[in-house]
């Protein structure tokens, strides 16, 4: 029997369940899970702030695992076409299940909007199959994109930035960073510390860090943001003061916003300079309305403003490769400030939802 933590529905407790052990398709892949993520997106799950989730489910949409066993027939294939091997460290994209012909993944190179995409953890049930992360083991179905981890790159390293890094990569590639630009980032959670990550990366000249909660700002000092800014110590008139003081006035030339608040978009817009660049990656879930001038906000300044939702394998592939490139300059295993066990998700959940760690991960 394998265990795996169960979402019954919005609001309601945890539960720890048994399943049976899948009988595995041709091309499908049976992972015993190493560790799996605790998001700001489960505690959206667990709030009921997603639409269109079959619940119960078994949450964990970002995971790491050893290759268990194979299904019949010629064996699955990683992204770069190498035949899977049993005990191989293997990571994978969540989203699964898109067409490959409608327009968004055939035209629009925007598989995120495949109206066929499934999501493991988030958007297929537990009573279908072990298809989330929280559980000893997952089945992967033929077709999901598995991308094996370099060897020296710790799966808890991995782990510590997530679907974090993948999804701020994607941001920080849309928000065009420049050599010797100020990017300013909203937000310290695991998005907003790997874009400020990624934008050093892209040769930043100065990175700022806005947060209100205080481990989260040391995390993003101890990761080489120049400046950081506690909401709570300061007000929005008192941000934009400081911003333009470290610009020379201007303010920033690329903004990342990774928070959540509908009320730090307008205020993001305002930070950021005249023709500057700002893309909105923290609203993920409808959080509520936010309001800015469209005359002074937007056009006046001559501001570009770019949506970026989620990433697709490509981000995925490429995140694990920067981190383990740069997993000595920067020690990605301090993110993870929280370890919980299968029968401790309710509190690692609990914890995340009101900001009390970085990174907390699941490991059975």
């Amino acid at each position: 029997m394998i265990s795996a933590v169960v979402m019954p529905r919005p609001d309601a407790p945890l539960e720890l369940r048994t399943f049976d052990r899948p009988e595995l398709e041709p091309g499908a892949v049976l992972l015993q899970t190493l560790g799996s993520e605790v998001c700001g997106t489960d505690a959206h799950l667990w709030k009921g702030q997603l639409a269109g989730v079959p619940y119960p489910i078994i949450p964990g949409h970002v995971s790491v695992g050893r290759v268990a066993e194979l299904g019949p027939g010629a064996p699955a294939r990683d992204v770069s076409g190498a035949p899977l091997e049993v005990g191989r460290v293997v990571t994978f994209l969540d989203v699964y299940g898109t067409c490959g012909r409608c327009w968004y993944c055939t035209v629009g190179h925007a598989t995120t909007r495949c109206p066929s995409r499934k999501v493991y953890g988030v958007t297929l049930s537990a009573d279908d199959g072990l298809f989330g992360g929280w559980a000893d083991h997952i089945h992967l179905k033929p077709g999901v994109h598995v991308v094996p981890l370099p060897d020296g790159l710790d799966w808890r390293a991995f782990l510590a930035g997530g679907c974090g890094m993948p999804t701020a990569l994607h941001a920080v590639t849309l928000g065009e960073i420049a050599f010797g630009d100020t990017v300013l980032v909203q937000g310290a959670g695991p998005v907003g510390l790997c874009a400020a990550v990624l934008a050093q990366l892209r040769g930043a000249g100065q990175v700022i860090v806005i947060d209100g909660s205080e481990v989260r700002l040391d995390a993003a000092t101890r990761f080489g943001a120049d400046l950081v800014l506690d909401i709570t110590a300061t007000t929005a008139d008192e941000r934009l003061a400081a911003v333009r003081e470290a610009t020379g006035g201007r303010g920033a030339d690329v903004t990342v916003e990774a928070t959540g608040v509908p009320a730090a978009v307008p205020e993001g817009m305002r930070l950021t300079r005249d023709a500057g660049r700002y893309v909105v990656v923290g609203q993920y879930t409808n959080a509520g309305d936010a309001t800015f001038n469209p005359h002074l906000d937007l056009n006046q300044k001559h501001l570009e403003v770019r949506g970026c939702w989620g990433s697709d394998v490509g981000h995925l592939y490429r995140s694990v490769q920067v981190m383990a490139r740069y997993r000595r300059q920067f020690p990605w295993t301090d993110l993870i400030s929280g370890e919980y066990d299968l029968g401790a998700a309710q509190q690692a959940l609990e914890d995340v939802a009101a900001h009390r760690v970085v990174k907390a991960i699941i490991v059975p």
